[in-house]
Parts: structure tokens; C-alpha cells; sequence
């Protein structure tokens, strides 16, 4: 997913940008409200979320997510110091997806940009608002929750077709375990990692694909593509 990364401290950014960056963001860099519009013409440019500092040179940050609603639909998380009610609102009212109070824990803001990039996506539609996922010889049929490798029909469980589905919507990007037990069980982590694993072991025998689905040490997974 590609994100736009809108924060005027270099240090900051630079560090937020390797987190995100580890997690399979192509992250871009506006260190101003004006090279933030910039960056997003025409029409988003292709940004999946905008990451949007308040505290500003040029502009007042809230001026700028106005700005940016206007001129398009890209979620717009605004980070900020100020945690009154009152700011919150505003920000929700000019058109922000959602609010991050600094300071705040990494791992809660990887699962808010990945929700507010889910809900501007239909649910029986992938990221590009198409309905049937292909990838190589793998056919996702999201309608349907049919899966098939070569034309042939493979029966999954309605898990595993969570499962396969979440990661298949965003190739590359790696997947918290934390984040993958939260969507497809809609619980926590605790005492459901064996769970998780069990479920990955299935689907790459399943597809006979073993290399599909990628262990990303100490974080999660993540779905590789395959060739056509």
C-alpha cells in the first residue's frame, strides 16, 4: 500500500517511515500542508492513506485535511498531541477517517491504517474494487468465497477463506499475527497463535502451494504472489 507520511519533523518521519516500511508500506514523505495537496494530485495519486500530522509549517493541519477531502476520497488518519473531545470531533467533522493521540503505540497504528483502508473497499471487492482476486494460477472469487489453482475448485474452510482472502488483498504486505487474529477471529492474540498456525499449515497444503504464504519471523505473514 502506498502512504503518504505528512509530518514536518524529519526525525520523526524518519523513523516512522522505517517501521512502516518494515511492514510493506511504500511510504512517501510531505514535510508541509501545500506538499501534501501536491503529492495527492491528481486524485489521490494512488495513495492508500494519508498519515496526516497536525502541528504544520504552512498550514493549520485541520485546514489541510479539508484540502485534502475535498479533492479526494484517500482516508486521512490525523496524528496529533491535542486529545481534548472537542478536536477530535472537529477533525472527524472536516472529513478525517480517524484520530491518533501521540504519544501512541506503533502496533495500534498499523491496525488503524490498515481499517480505515479496508472500510473504503466493498466487501465483496479487492482493493482495486474488483470481486475475483487472481494471483498466477490462485483465482479468489470473493462473492462467491470460491477458491481455485487451475481451474480446480479447492474446498476451504470458512476461515481459511478469511484467512487467504485478508492476505490476498494486499500482496507483499506483511500482516501482523496480532492483526490477522483480530480480523478473521475477531478476538485476541492470547491462546489463538496455535490457531493461526494451524490454519497457514492448512492452506498451504490445501493449494499445494507451500511457498504461497510467507513466515515473516517474529511478526506474521504475508502472501507472495506467484507467477502467472
Amino acid at each position: 500500500m502506498r502512504l503518504l507520511l505528512v509530518e514536518d519533523d524529519n526525525h520523526v518521519a524518519a523513523a516512522l517511515s522505517a517501521v512502516l516500511k518494515r511492514h510493506g508500506f511504500d511510504v512517501t514523505h510531505a514535510r508541509s500542508g501545500e506538499e501534501a495537496l501536491q503529492a495527492l494530485v491528481p486524485e489521490g495519486a494512488g495513495f492508500g492513506v494519508v498519515l496526516l500530522d497536525l502541528g504544520l509549517p504552512d498550514q493549520d493541519g485541520y485546514e489541510v485535511c479539508g484540502k485534502i477531502r475535498k479533492r479526494t476520497s484517500t482516508p486521512v488518519i490525523m496524528v496529533t498531541a491535542r486529545s481534548d473531545v472537542r478536536s477530535r470531533i472537529h477533525g472527524l467533522n472536516l472529513g478525517a477517517d480517524d484520530y491518533v493521540v501521540k504519544p501512541y503505540d506503533t502496533g495500534e497504528l498499523l491496525a488503524r491504517i490498515h481499517a480505515v483502508s479496508r472500510r473504503t473497499v466493498p466487501e465483496d471487492a479487492g482493493p482495486g474494487g474488483e470481486s475475483v482476486l487472481r494471483l498466477g494460477p490462485v483465482h479468489i472469487e470473493l462473492p462467491t468465497r470460491q477458491v481455485s489453482v487451475d481451474g480446480t475448485v479447492v474446498q476451504l474452510t470458512r476461515k481459511e477463506f478469511d484467512l487467504l482472502a485478508l492476505l490476498a488483498q494486499r500482496p507483499g504486505v506483511v500482516f501482523r499475527r496480532e492483526q490477522i487474529i483480530s480480523e478473521v477471529w475477531q478476538t485476541s492474540w492470547e491462546g489463538t497463535g496455535r490457531t493461526l498456525e494451524v490454519h497457514v499449515a492448512s492452506l498451504r497444503a490445501k493449494l499445494r502451494m507451500p511457498a504461497l504464504i510467507e513466515t515473516v519471523r517474529g511478526v506474521g505473514y504475508r502472501l507472495v504472489a506467484p507467477a502467472a
